[in-house]
């Protein structure tokens, strides 16, 4: 059964409409092994939403956004992305028949791009879109124009556009409470905050519905070079975009509010708290990861463990509790992060010698 077939009762779904999947949902939560206890944890987990069918959260989106195209009779799917939601998008549109059009923030990695081109989708690059906030917004309302001539929307993952496809996301809290253990602590990258502001939706959607024990702290990531709510957070002020998106990672370079104010009042609301991290402690955790847990991710992935460790440094976490990060995306989907050391060896010889000094 789906994930959202099987959460169903919790979306506000109409009853005839036909769910489309590609086998999204269920990723593993996995126990760190090592990261945890190097960081005085007794109960760290991954939930590995690398392991979607195109590598990230952004199917649970998708599945979800196509579903309601297809019951709606769209002409096509009209898109903005740095990658991830279009790969998912792209996926989704071609069990559901529909032609795939995305425009692309400028820098989308070439892994994505790939991908998204593999499934057939058409591609636009528009220059600064994503890094500068007026150029950005510009554009944005061109593509309205657009939507409305193809009597469609704008699939982008955040509640301010798409609330109906962004309760899939939500499922992500609804499968970490399903186990009967319910986190104290919840670490979430963001850019836009759709995530972020899912998550903290689908706790408190859960709570409701089951009586939870206790609510869990849902705290907020960002790099420092795109600190839209981060710090509003953590100091009780309204979200406010940025000139310009400075941060290399890609996926979070997002300076236009979104979802923004809703993020830092939902995410208060949980006792949860704003952190800001390095391009260069994010980098060095996605390393970490690979190299300590097995766990392979996108730059963007690894944001939550370098917010994590903020708030470990800052005394902020009780560390006896359960804290779960996500782990949003697939390594694959930006190899250009990684810079292989490969020894060129002419003879087997040279290998066994090599091999013996080891």
């Amino acid at each position: 059964m789906s994930t959202l077939q099987k959460y169903r009762t919790l979306l506000e779904i109409p009853d005839e409409m036909q769910l489309l999947t590609l086998g999204e949902g269920h990723t593993p939560l996995v126990r760190s092994r090592s990261i945890g206890p190097d960081l005085g944890l007794k109960n760290l987990f991954f939930k590995l939403e690398t392991l979607n069918p195109t590598g990230s959260y952004k199917d649970r989106f998708a599945a979800l956004a196509l579903s309601g195209l297809l019951a709606d009779r769209a002409p096509i799917c009209l898109a903005t992305s740095s990658g991830n939601t279009g790969a998912a998008l792209a996926a989704y549109s071609t069990i559901a028949n529909i032609p795939c059009h995305i425009a692309l923030i400028d820098g989308t990695p070439m892994g994505k791009l790939t991908q998204m081109y593999a499934h057939g989708a058409h591609l636009w690059m528009l220059k600064d879109f994503g890094k500068d906030v007026k150029k950005t917004d510009e554009i944005f309302e061109g593509l309205k124009g657009i939507a409305r001539e193809y009597n469609t929307g704008i699939q982008v993952s955040a509640f301010s556009t798409q609330p109906f496809a962004m309760q899939g996301v939500q499922t992500i809290s609804y499968e970490l409470c399903d186990r009967g253990n319910q986190p104290q602590d919840v670490f979430v990258p963001a850019g836009g905050g759709g995530l972020t502001l899912a998550i903290a939706r689908g706790f408190q959607k859960w709570s409701l519905a089951h009586k939870a024990l206790h609510t869990t702290r849902v705290h907020c990531v960002q790099p420092e070079g795109n600190d839209t709510m981060a710090s509003a957070i953590r100091n009780g002020k309204r979200a406010a975009p940025v000139d310009k998106s400075t941060t290399t990672i890609s996926g979070l370079q997002v300076p236009s509010i979104l979802d923004g104010n809703d993020v830092v009042r939902e995410v208060t609301e949980t006792g949860g708290n704003g952190y800001l991290v390095t391009d260069q402690r994010i980098m060095e955790w996605q390393e970490s990861l690979a190299r300590k847990e097995g766990i392979y991710a996108e730059p963007a992935g690894a944001v939550s463990v370098a917010g994590l460790e903020r708030a470990l440094q800052q005394g902020e976490i009780n560390v006896n509790d359960n804290v779960v990060c996500i782990i949003t995306g697939h390594g694959f989907k930006n190899t250009s992060a990684a810079k292989p050391e490969v020894v060129h060896i002419n003879e087997f010889k040279e290998l066994k010698k090599l091999l013996n000094k080891l």
